[in-house]
């Protein structure tokens, strides 16, 4: 049994995480619906944040992963201020995806960086 994970950072292709998925299935790039604030945390890691308003949509990677990989190889790895949850994409369809605590949002070192789009191009223009 599968679930469709939804990765915008260092889980992405090529990011220091993205060993955790080697045994899921990449399903190619995606966004999110428009309705989440991106922040990075340090710029360590990006985090999602759902909003009601103001909310643009994000780039990342939707990958076929099973509960195990998630369970015992994805989850470990990712940092505190990160929960699991469900998002939207933009296509409609949703996805799980670790998302920033909302107590995580007002720590020092987290900067909004939602205009970038995604953690690549916020990484390119350090």
């Amino acid at each position: 049994m599968t679930l469709k994970m939804f990765v915008n950072g260092q889980a992405m292709s090529g990011g220091t995480l993205n060993h955790a998925l080697s045994e899921a299935r990449l399903l190619g790039p995606a966004r999110t619906a428009a309705t989440y604030r991106f922040f990075s945390v340090r710029d360590e890691f990006p985090g999602l944040h759902p909003v009601t308003e103001g909310g643009a949509a994000i780039n990342g990677e939707v990958y076929e992963v099973s509960y195990e990989v998630l369970r015992e190889q994805l989850l470990p790895e990712e940092p505190e201020e990160l929960e699991l949850g469900v998002i939207a994409l933009a296509d409609g369809s949703g996805s799980f995806s670790m998302r920033m605590r909302a107590s995580a949002l007002a720590a020092p070192g987290v900067v909004d960086i939602t205009a970038h789009g995604g953690w690549h191009a916020y990484l390119a223009s350090l």
